[in-house]
């Protein structure tokens, strides 16, 4: 199984023909999701969702598959199918599952949004949260930054999570010098082998738990 980091919170999973992507958002290029045949979206805001490149692939592919929780699937319309936190289902021939639910809070109780993780055989993206999921997380993607999170909080994270390895997302608001701070804090990080895959770049994930 591929995963190459596109921008911000962006990923796409491939194996074989099986092409999968999160989160194509408008800090993301739409080369991401050339060829894809399903796509998880986490949550509404415009960094995990460019409505317009989403249109635009669904126009070429129009057998491409969309699934979200159930207020956004139905903004999205046809195409779109709605899935709750707890839900398993099949995307692009990989298993999945949505946990959580609710986006991190930044203040006085806002966002106040629903925000879906997926777990994809064995990977884990959160979107914008913290959530902790009760089945076994091999790869963990972490954020590195955002309004509603806190370095102290990436790193309780990771603990809590206690993958194998860890790669950073949504770090489109950090600098050359913001990355490399948080990189060097997670690389002290012991238990969990922490990298950043560079914009564009892809890395050979193993089979769930082989490693351990």
């Amino acid at each position: 199984m591929r995963l190459t980091k596109y921008g911000h919170a962006c990923v796409r999973i491939e194996d074989g023909d099986r092409v999968l992507v999160i989160d194509p958002g408008t800090l993301s290029e739409a080369e991401a999701l050339s060829g894809a045949t399903a796509v998880l979206i986490t949550h509404e805001h415009a960094d995990h969702l460019d409505v317009g490149k989403l249109a635009a692939a669904r126009k070429d592919n129009p057998s491409l598959t969309v699934h979200t929780h159930p207020a956004l699937a139905a903004a999205l319309g046809d195409g779109a199918t709605a899935v709750a936190a707890g839900d398993a289902f099949t995307a692009a021939g990989f298993t999945v599952r949505a946990v959580g639910g609710e986006h991190a809070e930044i203040i006085d109780g806002l966002p106040g949004c629903p925000n879906l993780g997926f777990v994809v055989d064995g990977l884990y993206h959160p979107g914008d949260s913290l959530h902790v999921p009760a089945e076994p997380v091999d790869t963990l993607l972490v954020p590195a930054s955002g309004p509603w999170l806190k370095l102290r909080e990436a790193i309780e994270f990771v603990r809590a999570v206690r993958p194998a390895r860890a790669f950073p997302i949504h770090d489109a608001n950090l600098s050359a010098v913001g990355m490399d701070n948080f990189d060097g804090w997670l690389l002290e990080e012991h238990g969990t082998d922490y990298a950043r895959i560079p914009l564009g770049g892809s890395v050979d994930l193993e089979e769930p738990g082989s490693r351990r």
